[in-house]
């Protein structure tokens, strides 16, 4: 399948259509059902039940925009494996995620079935054969099966997990995914030797994310849940093993593009184990965290790590395209603003918190 323009924009408005037309319905049905969440402790922002399951509707905008416009068939005339295993294992992620929206499952369980999940697209040859060599970036060494097989599960399972873990503000994870998924096409469309079909699966994420993002917004009308988030995070982390991601550098930059989710995990995990907790426990220590108990509200926060994501996917394409060097000055800079914004808290020019409030609460009365 050749990449075209139309191919492109069909599959991402496709996605968006049916995202957003589908989510209503989602909601209603998950009030039908019982997939609510209620909020109970001081993790959760929301103040009243909300409606889970919005990611139902993000995997049903980005498999019938995949169903219609991606080329299940290689040039050679062979059946596109890889392509065919992402949407199976889609289907078992996404059909976990609904069972943990109704009742939360163990982690444990759940980190099981992720891993069968993910076995079964990297068994199809969707997992990073090989990386460049850094003294000699034009030979590529191969890397042993055993490596190439765990590494990619590893990758897959870890970016799943990543991506909800940072879905605890209104808008998070859906905005940061719709982030990341633009990256990542705008990488594939720069690149000569891609196939139709990976472009396709990157337009019809963008394009569902997209689609569910306004009734996701803060404040928000529906959550995604486990259902969502985890199938946002197995898609882009299936993405990002494939076509010009897989050198040394370049495997580098879905992990600038990915870098929120990843590094937020990445300091949780770290963080739970010197307390002396399990690495999957809960906790209020992630960066949307520290955001609003710095006194930030909700849409200021997520607009701000907006902008960190936003600046990550560019340093990754800066990296890719512009240089190593480039790409160290503008992440050097992105992390020390960073770390200013944090620091200053809301007592200054991001003070908004309480007219949000205000609009958020006039907004509930009227409902």
């Amino acid at each position: 399948m050749n990449i075209n323009g139309i191919s492109v924009v069909f599959s991402f408005v496709v996605a968006f259509i049916i995202a957003f037309a589908a989510t209503p319905f989602v909601k209603k049905f998950a009030f039908k059902i019982g997939a609510v969440d209620v909020p109970k402790d001081n993790r959760r922002m929301h103040r009243k039940p909300m409606a889970l399951l919005g990611g139902l509707a993000i995997f049903l905008g980005f498999l019938i925009s995949v169903l219609c416009f991606a080329d299940f068939f290689l040039p050679s005339g062979a059946i596109n494996k890889g392509l065919i295993g992402i949407l199976l294992s889609s289907i078992i992620i996404v059909i976990l995620g609904i069972f943990d929206d109704l009742k939360p499952l163990s982690a444990k369980f759940k980190f099981v079935i992720q891993i069968l999940a993910a076995a079964i697209p990297v068994l199809l040859d969707v997992r990073v054969f090989a990386i460049s060599n850094p003294f000699s970036p034009d030979q590529l060494i191969r890397l042993p099966e055993w490596i190439s097989i765990t590494f990619s599960i590893f990758w897959i399972v870890g970016v799943t997990n990543a991506v909800n873990l940072i879905d605890g503000l209104d808008g998070l994870a859906a905005g940061v995914s719709s982030i990341a998924s633009v990256a990542l096409l705008s990488i594939l469309l720069l690149q000569h030797n891609v196939t139709g079909s990976l472009v396709v699966l990157a337009a019809a994420l963008a394009g569902a994310c997209f689609g569910f993002l306004p009734y996701n917004f803060n404040p928000a009308k529906i959550f995604m849940g486990d259902t969502g988030a985890t199938f946002l995070g197995f898609i882009l982390a299936c993405i990002s093993i494939q076509g010009p991601f897989k050198t040394y550098v370049a495997f580098a930059v879905p992990m600038l593009v990915l870098g929120l989710p990843i590094f937020d995990t990445l300091f949780a995990i770290i963080r739970r184990i010197l307390k002396g907790q399990s690495p999957m426990s809960p906790d209020r220590g992630h960066l949307h965290h520290k955001l609003i108990d710095k006194g930030f509200s909700q849409r200021t926060s997520v607009i701000i790590l907006y902008g960190l994501s936003i600046m990550l996917a560019i340093s990754a394409i800066l990296m890719l395209f512009g240089g190593f060097t480039r790409a160290l000055i503008l992440i050097i800079s992105v992390l020390v603003f960073a770390v200013m914004v944090i620091n200053m808290g809301s007592n200054n020019m991001f003070n908004f918190k309480e007219n949000e409030e205000n609009n958020e609460n006039k907004e509930n009365e009227e409902k």
